[in-house]
């Protein structure tokens, strides 16, 4: 977490350089937002949770500092080894759609914060949703909101 810090204070301080310096830098550049979604200051994908336990255990579980692995930029955790090596094995079949960020808002043509609190997998696939009451407008219509959610998504990356 602190190189994320000090890269992200180096974007901000050449941001504000850049108009003095002739640098050009543009704001989408400069602060251009990961693949994967972690909070603030943070490296940490779906929150800490265990993204191979939503497809075997069919539940969230928290994951532990213990088991990490990073892809795409995020540390993701685990519960144990096994799901961890699972997980490097075949990340894109374990990872949230979307880079876990909220499902429906992709499909409204934005990104939002996913929350694993609020997810569902469908056809294999991990969805997660901003909150409880994103997530029953989602339900209302799955395979609509996902078919315009993966024609938003290559644009929203």
């Amino acid at each position: 977490m602190p190189d994320r810090a000090v890269s992200l204070a180096t974007r901000r301080a050449l941001l504000l350089a850049a108009p003095v310096l002739g640098l050009g830098l543009s704001t989408r550049r400069a602060f251009a937002a990961p693949e994967i979604y972690t909070a603030t200051l943070s490296s940490l994908a779906a929150d800490g949770h265990d993204v191979v336990a939503f497809h075997t255990d069919g539940r969230p579980t928290q994951g532990s500092a213990r088991f990490t692995h990073g892809w795409k930029g995020a540390t993701w955790r685990f519960a144990s080894a096994a799901a961890r090596d699972a997980f490097a094995a075949a990340p894109d079949r374990y990872a949230p759609s979307y880079g876990g960020h909220c499902s429906w808002a992709a499909s409204q043509g934005y990104r939002a914060s996913g929350d694993p609190r609020h997810w569902r997998i469908v056809d294999g696939r991990l969805f997660f949703n901003y909150d409880a009451r994103v997530h029953r407008t989602w339900l209302t219509d799955i395979p609509g909101f996902i078919a315009a959610a993966d024609r938003n998504w290559p644009t929203l990356r």
